[in-house]
């Protein structure tokens, strides 16, 4: 299928059209009926999959984006489509995806503004309904990119200290108020119930020390977890403009690395067997040659 040439734009300080943040953000929502609150929200890459079909129907399959994207994995799923939309509707622009996804304010409203510009240069007026394209698909907006989970155990740890100090100030003013000298029974009590919210209290404060070391290990993994994806995606990054570079010169085996590079999940599941089948039948033909 055929989209057309799209109408390519390029952004400078002097051409870019500035929109505040309140702006491009009611912006979004009116055309695509989200519920976006900040900028950064724009990271997930939900909302121009969706704009690239209102511009262009067809050239994207609304089915396969995740409108419901939390994890920075399913982020870049949905950029790596709008990617493969650009190159079909022949958009030359280079999505900073390495950056979009870290959810950074500047990063994400740099893009959204020149999106809003090359949106502005493509887009004919023709009606459309966001819901029903979505076809029924949520589109719950991303988590704020502010909210780490690296905050949740401290704000246990309050919570936890909280009920301790109010139980160890409880202890402290139980002698004094059950303290008689004529009732020698409730004073025999007093070092038990003393000696209780000290053993919980060690005990809290042994949990939150076990928790704050798997805390440290998660985090240790993670960043080598992150570097890992980074190294890869930018070796990955190289390849592509290698073969952007080659233009018209382009070989198959050049095509066939775009075609591997642009593909969904879906796609790329199904395209290995092709390559095996293919390689089974020359080896046979260079066995003939050698003889």
């Amino acid at each position: 299928m055929s989209w057309g040439m799209a109408v390519n734009v390029y952004s400078t300080s002097i051409t870019q059209e500035t929109m505040s943040r309140h702006d491009i953000t009611a912006w979004v929502n009116d055309l695509l009926c989200l519920n976006y609150t900040k900028v950064e929200q724009l990271s997930s890459g939900a909302a121009y999959c969706q704009f690239m079909d209102m511009l262009f129907p067809g050239c994207i399959s609304l089915k396969k984006v995740k409108f419901q994207a939390k994890l920075e994995h399913e982020y870049i799923h949905n950029f790596k489509l709008l990617q493969a939309a650009f190159k079909r509707v022949n958009v030359d622009k280079i999505i900073p995806v390495e950056k979009l996804v870290k959810g950074r304010f500047q990063d994400n409203l740099d893009f959204i503004q020149w999106f809003k510009k090359f949106f502005d240069a493509n887009y004919d007026g023709k009606e459309y309904d966001p819901i029903e394209a979505r076809q029924g698909q949520d589109a719950i907006p991303p988590p704020d990119p502010g909210e780490q989970i690296f905050n949740l155990p401290k704000k246990s740890h309050h919570a936890a200290s909280s009920p301790t100090a109010g139980a160890t100030r409880s202890s402290s003013s139980t002698p004094k108020s059950s303290t008689p000298t004529s009732r020698p029974s409730s004073a025999k009590k007093i070092p038990v119930t003393s000696s209780t919210p000290a053993k919980g209290e060690r005990e809290l404060e042994a949990q939150v020390t076990q928790l704050n070391e798997q805390l440290n290990t998660l985090k240790l993994a993670l960043e080598g977890v992150e570097k890992e994806r980074d190294f890869y995606f930018g070796k990955l990054r190289e390849v592509e403009l290698l073969c952007q570079e080659q233009g018209q010169e382009s070989s198959p085996f050049v095509d066939r690395l775009m075609e591997i590079l642009y593909s969904s999940d879906d796609q790329e599941g199904g395209g290995e067997e092709p390559d095996a089948r293919v390689q089974e039948e020359e080896v046979p033909e260079e066995e003939q040659d050698e003889y």
